[in-house]
């Protein structure tokens, strides 16, 4: 069984994206070939700069929630610890 991941993309117009999955390779994938979310749909394309394990689906919603509410310098932080 695989891990959860909790993510963070660089859009291809600078904005971010917060997502999770429990199969990070294939996510990035599918969000660069248009199939990800409808967010990035339009701002390809996508670079992976933060990823963090969580121990399920629930713990990784939670961390996504709170990551997401974060103003973007907050973030930024995150990203450079």
């Amino acid at each position: 069984m695989k891990n959860w991941q909790v993510y963070i993309l660089r859009c291809g117009d600078g904005t971010l994206y917060t997502g999770i999955t429990n199969d990070l390779e294939q996510r990035l994938k599918a969000h660069n070939e248009k199939r990800g979310a409808r967010y990035t749909r339009s701002r390809l394309p996508v670079t992976l700069i933060y990823q963090e394990e969580a121990d399920s689906r629930s713990q990784a919603s939670r961390r996504e929630i709170a990551i997401k509410k974060l103003p973007r310098h907050k973030k930024l932080e995150l990203i450079a610890d």
